[in-house]
């Protein structure tokens, strides 16, 4: 294997996830032509397959995971018992007082793990579903998988009666992919354009939120109380017990998307160019909608519905990295960074005032962003005379 840092000369960007095959020998292929003066690559050869990959964008994504694994563990020294740094790092290599042991390996440590991980998933659904529509706007949040997914757990808690962890979880995702099927089927026109996904998806979700509030208003105090602090969605309820298949179905995800990523980048260039390169657009198209409504299923069945994240970190970590097009890996480092920051600030604003869960704070984070990119998608247009 050969790693090579080298300047690029082509016109066209190469995204981190496409590998590019080669029927070269590695010796002839490592004589590739200069990069342009700025741009820099790092070449990873094997045999006949060879990946580039911007190194801004492998620097700015492991900052990205170094912020949420820094957050991730000042979070564990904050609660009611409050824990120095090395008392954490005691604790976590098994040494320390048995209490500290149980605070911090049994009740913190599982819901930091889970700050991270939820983190990318959300960046990861959140690139899916941006890269497929080529719209900023496009999340499985705004969309309305997630409504789905509430809706399916308000059926369970106020008409059936079960508030079981597990009843709750199997009614996230089951309502999250009925959702993601309606809308898909609503939008299919010889095809789904993403524009059009969305606008089906946003009715979608108008209507299920109306459903929501019905039954809310005609439920019982404490019945509705439990469906409110669901959907504010809290990874402090995350255990050993939620939190282990949650991450054996987190690796099945990444891995899927990590095979579905070359066809996306391809996608990203037109569906024309994606069936010419040898995609199956629709085929394709359908089992990365499947991909990204699991991504925001499995949060919101283990965590409760967290806004904005997967609206937000794609486009932040598109910027940090400068890439033509979403990558799954910046966006998932900085998915992971925003959640584990939240959760952070969550708990910094309790310590001094009332309880804060992450996911009201991700919603203040995401509002934030939306008046940004509305205001500068119109400012954009004026200028360019879309609008008069």
């Amino acid at each position: 294997m050969v790693f090579n840092i080298k300047s690029r000369t082509d016109e066209t960007p190469v995204a981190a996830s496409e590998p590019v095959e080669s029927t070269r020998p590695v010796s002839e292929a490592s004589t590739s032509p200069a990069l342009n003066p700025g741009y820099h690559a790092v070449s990873v050869q094997r045999h006949r397959f060879s990946f580039r990959i911007p190194a801004r964008l492998v620097v700015v994504s492991l900052i990205l995971f170094a912020i949420a694994l820094c957050s991730a563990t000042w979070a564990i020294t904050m609660g009611d018992y409050p824990l120095s740094l090395g008392q954490v790092i005691n604790a976590l290599a098994g040494t320390g007082e048995k209490f500290q042991l149980l605070v911090v390996r049994e009740w913190r440590l599982p819901v930091a793990i889970a700050a991270v991980v939820f983190g990318a998933l959300l960046g990861i659904g959140g690139a899916i579903f941006q890269s497929i529509t080529r719209n900023p706007l496009g999340s499985p949040d705004v969309i309305g998988f997630d409504a789905g997914s509430y809706t399916a757990v308000v059926l369970v808690i106020l008409v059936l009666g079960n508030t079981h962890y597990w009843s709750i979880a199997f009614a996230a995702i089951v309502g999250g992919i009925i959702t993601a099927f309606t809308v898909y089927v609503l939008a299919w026109r010889k095809g789904v354009q993403g524009f059009r996904l969305i606008i089906v998806g946003i009715g979608v979700s108008a209507m299920l939120s109306s459903i929501n509030a019905y039954l809310i208003t005609r439920a019982d105090v404490e019945d509705a109380m439990v469906v409110g602090f669901w959907s504010a969605g809290s990874i402090n309820r995350v255990t050993w017990q939620s939190l282990i298949p949650s991450l054996i179905i987190a690796v099945i995800i990444i891995v899927a998307a990590i095979v579905l990523a070359r066809s996306l980048r391809f996608m990203e260039m037109g569906d024309d160019v994606a069936t010419t390169l040898g995609v199956k657009t629709n085929s394709t198209r359908l089992a990365l909608i499947v991909v990204g409504v699991a991504t925001s299923a499995l949060v919101t069945a283990a965590a409760g519905p967290i806004s904005f994240i997967a609206l937000v970190a794609p486009q932040l970590a598109r910027r940090l990295t400068k890439t033509p097009c979403v990558s799954l890996f910046a966006a998932a480092a900085m998915g992971s960074a925003l959640l584990s920051c939240a959760h952070l600030l969550s708990l910094i604003i309790s310590s001094f005032y009332r309880t804060i869960p992450v996911g009201l704070m991700t919603v203040s984070i995401g509002g934030c962003y939306m008046i940004w990119l509305l205001l500068r998608e119109t400012r954009r247009q004026y200028r360019t005379g879309t609008i008069r």
